[in-house]
Order: C-alpha cells, then structure tokens, then sequence
C-alpha cells in the first residue's frame, strides 16, 4: 500500500481535528450487535450473589436470570452466555450433572426462551463446571480421555439444544469433538443448533477469576495443559480452527481476548469465518482493579479493550463488560 504526498502538503491531522471528521474517517466500529454477554447462574431462589474476585459481576438464580437478561434484551445485546456455579460438594469424577435435564443450564435455558424468545442463548459444553477434578473431561489413569468426554459432550450438547440453547459452544479442546456432535445433534433433528467452537483456546493463567465465577477454585488437580494449547504457538491455532470449521463449525472462537490479538487477527484473514474472542475474567477484572484504584478510567479502557478486538478482526465479543459497554453506546 503505497500513499503519495508528503508534509506540508499532506497534514495527517487534519481529519483528526473534530470529532465529526475522526467519525467519518474510522476505519472500525464497535456496535452493540458485536457483543455476548456472559451470565453465571446458581442454585437456590431470589440469588444475586457477587463474585469477589470480578468486581460487578454476579452469580443470579434461576428465578431470576429472565429479570437479570431483561437489560441485555432492552438494550439489544444479541445473545448471552451461560455458565453454571457447582460447589465442589455438588460435583463427581464423571461430571453427570452435566447430563441432569433439571440442571442449571437447561433449567435457565427454558427459562429464558420463555421469557425472552428473540435472545440467543450460548451454553458452555465442557465438564469442568462438574467435575470435581477440575477438568473438561473425565479422567481415565490421571488423563483426560479424549472419546470419553466426548461422547459425554455429545450428550450434554444434544440436552442444551433440546433445552433451548440456540448455540452449543464446546469449549473443552478435545480432538474430534466437534464433528461428534454436530452428528449428534442431527441425528436427533437439532439442525438449526449451530456450534461455535473454542477452536483456538490457550492454557492461559488469565482464567483464574472465572474459576473463581463457577466454584472451581482449589479443585483443579494439576494443570490443562495436555489438551489447551501452549501460549508459544500460533501455525497450531490454525489447524485448530481448520479442523474444527471442517468437521462442521460454524463459528470458531479464541480465547482469551487482548493476550492473543495476533491469533484473532490470523484465524479471521485466514478463514473469513465468524470468528469470536473472550475477553476472559482475568482481562475483565485487571482493568476494573485499576479503575477501582483510580489509576484507569473505565470508560476509555473498556472501550478501548474492545475496538481493538474489532480492530484485530473480530465478529464479536464475549465480554463481561457487555452491558456497561451497550449503554455508552446507545448513549452516544
């Protein structure tokens, strides 16, 4: 890309003079329609329950998710996430209350189609919310076995679908996975259910507050790192993403968000796919650390963080910011 001209002539801030100008010449937008919130159910009745380590951020129950969801919906966020809190003494090796109907997932899943039929809900697909190891899947001799699991994701995600989660989103890192259910779900007439994928998810130390969210901390034994990928590596994420759009994706996501732009930025120019980016808890609650200590305005550093996932080429993105980030958006 070759531009002529040169000082005086050419004044590059001329079009940065008023604010109407700098619109006009924007090469990227951040719309409300980019963003997925994520919401963290519980057990019990009338619950909001906040989460220590993410300032803002609450556990609700199932009574109360349509309520919590009302504001995603006024100010038309297209779609929320689901999560489920499990106390380590709910849990089990195999995970089985991942394939409860009656389980948080399902109970809110219902509750918010109801409710609010136009949202689009996403339901995490992994057994690490059931497991009181930790893990994404079952353990078999201190490993996780790869068809085990998923063949229990398969199950879990055709339960979701049936349910009424519109988008399963496998986010355990299996081989294979994504193939398996997309057969699973269409042996059982769910077409319409689409995946997206945690096709390009690192072992990353920025989970740790999420963990926190979903009552995994002190559970994990050991570390993920024989099935998420190694934060060395980029041409991996790729053939990640490859496999994963071929055995029938039809959005792949990267996780975390601002640590791994590059990543975003490839799996986009490569595929043209619909590509998503988490911008996990720990990214969330380091900015909100430092706006609580005075040292970030929250306002410039939440927008900031996300036009840059825009910027890297990004469809949309999961943030905990999501709501905050609507409202200054319909406000402007």
């Amino acid at each position: 890309m070759h531009f002529a001209g040169a000082f005086p002539a050419t004044r590059m801030r001329r079009n940065r003079r008023d604010a109407w100008t700098r619109a006009l010449v924007a090469e990227n937008a951040l719309t409300v329609a980019d963003l997925i919130w994520p919401i963290f159910l519980t057990e019990g009745e009338n619950r909001q329950d906040p989460v220590p380590s993410m300032p803002g951020v609450i556990r609700v129950s199932v009574d109360r998710v349509a309520e919590h969801c009302a504001q995603a919906v006024e100010l038309g966020i297209p779609a929320v996430a689901l999560f489920p809190y499990t106390p380590v003494e709910k849990r089990d090796e195999e995970g089985t209350g991942a394939l409860d109907p009656e389980n948080l997932m399902c109970r809110a899943a219902r509750a918010l189609k109801a409710a609010h039929p136009g949202l689009g809900i996403i339901g995490d697909v992994a057994l690490d919310t059931h497991t009181v190891h930790g893990h994404d899947g079952v353990l078999r001799d201190g490993y996780v076995h790869n068809e085990d699991t998923a063949e229990i994701l398969c199950r879990m995600a055709v339960l979701m679908a049936e349910a009424g989660v519109d988008v399963v989103a496998p986010s355990d890192m299996m081989d294979g996975r994504i193939g398996s259910i997309r057969a699973a779900l269409d042996a059982r007439g769910l077409i319409h259910t689409r995946i997206m994928s945690y096709a390009a998810k690192y072992a990353s130390g920025f989970y740790a507050p999420f963990r926190d969210a979903v009552g995994s901390t002190g559970a994990l034994r050991g570390d993920k790192k024989t099935y998420q990928m190694d934060p060395a590596n980029t041409d991996e994420a790729l053939r990640e993403v490859a496999l994963d759009l071929a055995e029938g994706a039809d959005m792949v996501m990267v996780k975390p968000g601002l640590p791994y732009l590059d990543i975003v930025h490839r799996v986009r120019r490569e595929f043209g796919a619909p590509t998503f980016v988490y911008q996990v808890s720990g990214e969330y609650s380091m900015i909100m650390a430092a706006v609580e200590r005075g040292w970030l305005d929250h306002d410039r550093a939440m927008m900031e963080a996300l036009m840059a996932f825009k910027r890297a080429g990004a469809n949309g993105v999961l943030s905990y910011f999501a709501v905050a980030a609507a409202r200054l958006l319909r406000s402007g």
